[in-house]
């Protein structure tokens, strides 16, 4: 994929769209690099800032760890390209992304996923069970929504934001996980730990034993603890340790 010199990048695009390429083309990375993918499917969506109407979305048919800052693509809430280039993209990836970012002004990333763990847990009746740690964030915090098919008719758009509600993480029934960050670090820490904790899930439903449930009252209280007092998104300090990793391992998401 051919390098953009700095000048390409300050003629085509903002500073702070560039930067927000850059985050977003390192959490795509991040995905991959903790096998988090479905070949080229599933997608993580950011706002273009100062353009409301306006996100970045993955090329359709790049891998994961292909993508770059400069190969992301921008469209707006039709789904029109806003800029030409060589790759389009997923239509279902359109319907989810666009239904969130039109509705949730306060979410800037939108991550989803189709990943072995996190589809099992979407399969079971009973959902995410307060098994442990890292799932009782998520208790009474997390949203469903029910599986309509192909997310491909826009007219699904208004039953996901319904059952989003005001919540940052949901379980995608027969499908798969979907976080809405007010930063992209924030979307992809939900999301870290929402597929841990599907996969401890599963693992300890394999165990065959009967499960451990803390009372109500622990769940709510740790659930609060996971909370940050401040009100702040989720995710900074650990974001930038796994910049730091990818920029030893391979920085070419930077281009």
């Amino acid at each position: 994929m051919a390098t953009v010199t700095k000048i390409d990048r300050q003629t085509r695009w903002s500073e702070a769209e560039w930067e927000t390429r850059v985050q977003l083309a390192a959490c795509y990375r991040l995905v991959a690099r903790y096998r988090m993918t479905d070949l080229i499917y599933t997608h993580i969506s950011a706002r273009v800032p100062g353009a409301e109407d306006q996100f970045l979305l993955n090329p359709y048919g790049l891998m994961f760890d292909e993508i770059t800052a400069s190969s992301l693509v921008k469209i707006d809430l039709e789904g029109r390209q806003i800029e030409d280039g060589p790759y389009g993209v997923n239509a279902a990836g359109f319907t989810i992304h666009s239904a969130i970012h039109a509705a949730r002004h306060d979410v800037f990333c939108v991550l989803h996923t189709h990943t072995r763990a996190g589809m099992a847990v979407a399969c079971q009746k009973q959902g995410l069970l307060p098994l442990n740690q890292i799932s009782l964030a998520f208790y009474n915090r997390l949203a469903y929504h029910d599986y309509e098919g192909i997310a491909l008719d826009h007219d699904e758009r208004p039953r996901i934001v319904a059952d989003l509600g005001d919540r940052r993480a949901m379980i995608l029934t027969n499908h798969g996980l979907l976080t809405a960050g007010r930063t992209i670090a924030e979307a992809f820490s939900l999301m870290f730990y929402l597929e841990r904790a599907c996969e401890v899930q599963i693992a300890a439903l394999a165990g065959g034993s009967e499960l451990v449930i803390p009372p109500p009252e622990v769940c709510e209280k740790t659930a609060r603890q996971n909370e940050r007092d401040d009100g702040k998104p989720l995710g900074e300090r650990e974001w930038a340790a796994h910049i730091r990793a990818l920029d030893r391992e391979d920085p070419s998401y930077r281009s």
